[in-house]
């Protein structure tokens, strides 16, 4: 029989893989497979796992939410040969599970991590030493995804995010800085060079951030080499976040404050240490960030 490591993440969403484990495992048996089941018992555990038993492995599956997905994705990293990778969707907002189009009931989510076809996507590389899957963010509300907490996060799904955006409204901080990077969305090339206060950055690769598809654009490859960039200055006025609000989910004419922009890599340096986040875990603070996409380096099983 073909091996498998199956990581578990029994708290996410609303735990509804513990009434699904013994179909789900029937449908990994009756592919051949014989599943080592690993249970995680908190941070980075699934990322020690995949990193331990990954090598040999013919298919790795997890099930969680995104921060499983990418502590997963992260122990596979270390390795010399990645095995394929399955994804069962199981948290609260599942942005890349979306941008992916997997199937978001868990059996059938399974037997595509079988039978599926392995589609490479891309991973971002942070200052060296960390992986995202797709996003790296800072500034406005990204921390609500890592301090809300798991059972607010289970009992109200999508609105515990948003109950938490609005209470962080009056706590806006701004931050000096400056991105340098590489514009690959043009045939020019050109360099880019930004600087000021800005509140908010995102670095994707998905169609979906904390259940909004609005906030990139629609054509988004995962494979393509290329991260969505959007930085947002910092407003003078009520009326200028009014009107990047508007420009942001209503589409209305271009903003001076928002830019999007596509690139390869980019840099950002700060005055003070700024806290990021990637896919939706707490992902260190620093002064001096450094991104790189590395193109089409996990295969992950799912519809052609």
């Amino acid at each position: 029989m073909k091996k498998m490591l199956f990581i578990v993440n029994p708290r996410s969403g609303r735990a509804q893989i513990k009434n699904k484990l013994i179909d789900i495992l029937d449908i990994f048996a009756k592919a051949g497979y014989e599943p080592l089941v690993h249970v995680t018992q908190g941070p980075q555990d699934a990322m020690e796992a995949a990193a331990f038993y990954g090598n040999d492995m013919d298919l790795v599956v997890c099930s969680g939410g995104d921060g499983t997905l990418n502590e997963t994705i992260s122990g596979l990293m270390r390795l010399e040969n990645i095995p394929d990778l399955g994804y069962i969707p199981a948290g609260s907002t599942n942005d890349f599970a979306s941008s992916l189009k997997l199937p978001k009931n868990m059996k059938t989510a399974a037997e595509k991590a079988v039978s599926g076809f392995p589609f490479p996507i891309d991973i971002g590389c942070f200052c060296e030493d960390r992986h995202f899957v797709y996003i790296a963010a800072f500034g406005a509300f990204t921390e609500i995804s890592y301090l809300t907490p798991q059972d607010k996060k289970n009992v109200l799904g999508h609105q515990a995010y948003m109950l938490e955006c609005v209470r962080s409204l009056s706590s806006i901080k701004s931050y000096n800085i400056r991105v340098e990077c590489e514009e690959c969305s043009s045939d020019l090339n050109e360099e880019i060079l930004l600087e000021g206060e800005f509140i908010f950055g995102m670095v994707t690769n998905t169609m979906s951030v904390g259940g909004f598809k609005g906030l990139v654009t629609q054509d988004v490859a995962l494979d393509d080499g290329e991260f969505e960039v959007l930085l947002i200055r910092t407003p003078k006025t009520p009326l200028d976040l009014t009107n990047i609000i508007n420009y942001m989910f209503l589409k209305e004419e271009p903003n001076e404050y928002v830019h999007k922009f596509r690139t390869k890599s980019l840099k950002i340096f700060s005055e003070e240490p700024i806290d990021w986040v990637l896919d939706g875990e707490f992902g260190g603070t620093r002064r001096e960030v450094h991104i790189v996409n590395l193109k089409k380096q996990i295969r992950i099983m799912r519809n052609p």
